[in-house]
């Protein structure tokens, strides 16, 4: 009887860490050109910024769990700040907070329920959590960043920054639920990450999700649009 192989397992192992590590290294690649895309478009109430890296980074940490998603939630800003930023430190603290609370968030619920239920539960709790940790942060840090009264950034709370990071991050959510399927279909195709280790559930929700996210999409964007005053 031939002796097994005690290295195979390591050498595995490893080989999979070295393809995670590619496959995160090109995540954050695409989202800071997402990001660099995304400042293209015009800021809403001439100082925020509707930002779709969320998107991928989200996406990443679907496929890799919520501590990839931390990790890139903290080098993308990171490049951000030194490369195509003017906001600095102060910049880059709110950027992380935004993009982990929605980003962790969602990627947890995901991978407790790992299902299209889930991710529906999952970003719309990520919509949330940002939504909630923005409004905190800004009422802190905004008088500082941009010299305004606390008094006028409260005021700001409900009619400024709630329904910025309500688009913000629903119009992420809508994104994620029609481009995780085919993106991470071709992904897998190409060796990129593994296969998945949960069996298909909720098959014949397919017509109904896609049409559920299309209309979020659509939804998002108008408003988006409308907050840009380009409607």
């Amino acid at each position: 009887m031939s002796e097994p192989n005690v290295n195979a397992i390591p050498m595995a192992r490893q080989k999979g860490n070295v393809k995670q590590m590619v496959s995160l290294a090109m995540i954050c690649a695409i989202a800071f050109v997402v990001m660099l895309l995304s400042k293209l478009l015009p800021q809403v109430y001439t100082f925020l910024q509707l930002d779709v890296k969320d998107t991928v980074i989200c996406i990443g940490g679907f496929v890799f769990g919520p501590v990839a998603a931390a990790a890139v939630s903290i080098i993308v800003p990171l490049l951000e700040m030194f490369f195509a930023s003017d906001t600095g430190p102060i910049g880059f603290i709110m950027n992380v907070l935004a993009t982990a609370s929605f980003c962790c968030t969602a990627s947890f619920v995901y991978k407790k329920v790992h299902t299209k239920k889930g991710a529906i539960v999952g970003l719309t709790l990520g919509v949330i959590m940002l939504t909630a940790v923005m409004l905190l942060w800004n009422y802190l840090i905004t008088p500082i960043y941009q010299g305004l009264p606390r008094e006028t950034v409260a005021a700001m709370l409900p009619t400024v920054f709630l329904p910025f990071n309500v688009v913000k991050g629903g119009l992420n959510m809508a994104l994620i639920l029609v481009l995780y399927k085919p993106v991470v279909t071709a992904l897998r195709k190409a060796r990129l990450v593994p296969e998945s280790q949960v069996s298909t559930q909720g098959r014949k929700l397919g017509a109904g999700y896609l049409l559920f996210s299309l209309a979020l999409l659509a939804t998002f964007v108008t408003i988006a649009l409308v907050l840009m005053g380009i409607l």
